[in-house]
């Protein structure tokens, strides 16, 4: 079983794959599980042997004393038993939990990089984590361990008496091949279901964030009808496995019984004909019913199998991504030089490069405006300049230092972010503000006030207590973007990167907007701003003007206004021209 997790091979040969060190780690608590097994069937024979003695001694002796020591040594057995089984799933259940507590951290710090590239599977890695997880510590995994056993029973039974053991074992073979054909005629079926169920999932979740755009345009029935075509091809892969599967089950149970009702009854015939007694007539009943167990048990036990090797299966790529990012030493504070050198980025689902080979420094204290047309690389600059997006060639630094590669948890104390789409998380205001770690209420505070949001916060229900829930109803664009803003400026980092921070703000909260600028500009942060209002780009010292991802000019901002009026004064006498000619 456990070459099933340890079978990695997506790794380079020096490093070992997350699962396969897991399953290392956690080797010694399953040799002790097997070991605990082994203990546990050799006392699965007490039973038997018990019925035996007294079938074929106590009631031919009539002796009590040996009734009374039997059934002590059997009850003490049984209790033996009971204990090391007990043993054996508490094992097991400490080591599925401690599997999810080893591999859901980094499942998860690999994810936000993945979900950047395109990537939907980070969003069900904590599922499949729980599928194993499941498997793991649930009851299925003791047939695995009990399943060797089988043949040990048998050799018992034949010692008994060969008829009883090649009943016992054609029995154990038919429903071996029974489980098989369970697997064979439904495996494609589940993995189809359960990738088409995890699309299906994705779709619907990526539609119903757009609840606003489906209620007012009326595209509910649209979305619900084209959910229920996926959804029906997915129903008919569950059904058809399930019908096979109980198809096959009801069979099972069938053999089961019969083999039961068989071996009771050439038991009795072989009885009668002295070649075995009474005694040995029930052991082997007995000892058939546990032998057959694991192997009847395997039906079920086999989708739970499968389940989880299909969750390993798709838990290999994503735990094996590597992100290139360092980690571990902390880099002293920056004094806000920013340095772009030959950046080149291309998304992975476009063959085009959007940033097209920019370099630019920008000062410590400077503000710096990116400005420019639709889709001219703007709002990915600013992600690449915030280490977001990993450039396919050139480097962004802040002092001397590659911003991708910069420890994110320490790069985040000195970089204030404010995105384009504003998210706000499941949390207090103060939890949000304070980028969901320790909070400092004083900074929080002064966060909020920088941002002219301070009385906006004292206005809501519970001040910096209220709680934002998801996609944070209840509160405007304007207020979410403000509380967005106050999160960025939190701690005072040095560089601020803010992608079009007044594009929900009312005329109040630009005015708020403006004051954080000056008290930015006072304090001499580095600012990397993109806007397109003229009052905002007031406050600026440099204007980078982007074009289809190159720069189309740098410079200081009234010469470059100045620039750009020039080319649309020309551009202007140029259509004049033409229309009159």
């Amino acid at each position: 079983m456990l070459l099933l997790f340890v079978r990695c091979t997506y790794m380079a040969p020096k490093e070992k794959h997350p699962l396969k060190q897991t399953f290392e780690a956690s080797k010694s608590a399953f040799i002790y599980v097997g070991l605990f097994s082994l203990f546990i069937n050799v006392l699965m024979l007490t039973t038997p042997l018990y019925m035996m003695q007294v079938f074929d001694r106590v009631l031919a002796s009539y002796s009590y004393d040996t009734l009374i020591y039997l059934t002590l040594i059997a009850v003490l057995a049984l209790l033996i038993l009971s204990l090391l089984d007990a043993v054996r799933t508490y094992i097991i259940i400490h080591v599925s939990v401690w599997f999810e507590r080893k591999l859901s951290p980094p499942a998860l710090a690999l994810s936000p990089d993945q979900i950047l590239l395109g990537n939907t599977y980070p969003e069900h890695a904590l599922r499949d984590i729980a599928t194993v997880k499941q498997f793991i510590g649930g009851s299925a995994v003791f047939t695995f361990f009990d399943s060797p056993w089988v043949p040990v029973y048998l050799i018992v039974i034949f010692m008994l008496d060969p008829v009883l053991g090649w009943i016992s074992t054609i029995g154990a073979l038919i429903l071996f091949l029974c489980a098989l054909l369970n697997e064979l005629c439904t495996r494609k079926l589940l993995r189809d279901a359960s990738e088409m169920a995890i699309n299906t999932q994705q779709e619907m979740a990526a539609s119903l964030r757009n609840a606003e755009a489906i209620q007012a345009m009326g595209m509910l029935p649209a979305l619900i009808s084209a959910w229920h075509k996926n959804n029906e091809a997915i129903l008919h892969f569950q059904i058809k496995s399930s019908k096979i599967s109980g198809n096959i089950l009801a069979l099972s149970k069938f053999i089961r019984s019969s083999l039961q009702i068989f071996i009771l009854g050439v038991g009795a015939y072989l009885v009668l004909t002295n070649r075995i007694t009474s005694g040995m007539m029930i052991a082997g009943s007995i000892l058939m019913s546990r032998a057959l167990a694991p192997v009847e048990q395997a039906i079920s036990a086999w989708k739970q199998y499968q389940s989880a090797k299909h969750a390993i299966d798709r838990l290999k790529p994503h735990l094996a991504f590597q992100s290139h990012r360092l980690s571990g030493i902390q880099l002293p504070a920056p004094k806000g030089h920013l340095s772009v050198e030959n950046l080149y980025y291309m998304p992975p689902a476009l063959q085009k490069f959007v940033i097209n080979g920019i370099t630019l420094h920008i000062k410590p204290g400077e503000m710096a405006a990116l400005i420019g047309p639709s889709a001219a690389g703007k709002s990915t600059l600013a992600r690449l300049i915030a280490g977001v997006l990993k450039p396919n060639n050139g480097s962004v630094r802040l002092d001397t230092a590659d911003v991708y590669q910069w420890e994110r948890t320490d790069f985040g104390r000195y970089v204030g972010y404010l995105p384009q789409d504003i998210e706000l998380f499941n949390g207090s205001v103060k939890e949000n503000i304070a980028r969901m770690g320790t909070i400092n209420d004083a900074a929080v505070i002064k966060a909020a006030k920088q941002a002219g949001c301070h009385e906006l916060i004292l206005r809501l229900p519970q001040g910096y207590d209220t709680v934002i829930h998801r996609n944070s109803f209840g509160l405007s664009g304007g207020q979410r973007q403000r509380i967005a803003l106050a999160r960025a400026l939190y701690g005072d980092p040095q560089l601020v990167i803010l992608d079009e921070p007044n594009s929900n703000l009312d005329s109040d909260g630009e005015l708020a907007l403006l004051n954080a600028l000056q008290e930015l500009k006072r304090r001499q942060a580095t600012v990397i701003l993109i806007a397109h209002r003229p009052h905002v780009i007031h406050f600026v010292d440099t204007l980078i003007v982007l074009n289809e991802g190159k720069i189309q000019f740098s410079g200081p901002r009234d010469q470059i206004l100045n620039k750009l009026k020039e080319l649309a004064a020309a551009q202007a006498d140029a259509q004049s021209q033409s229309k009159g000619n």
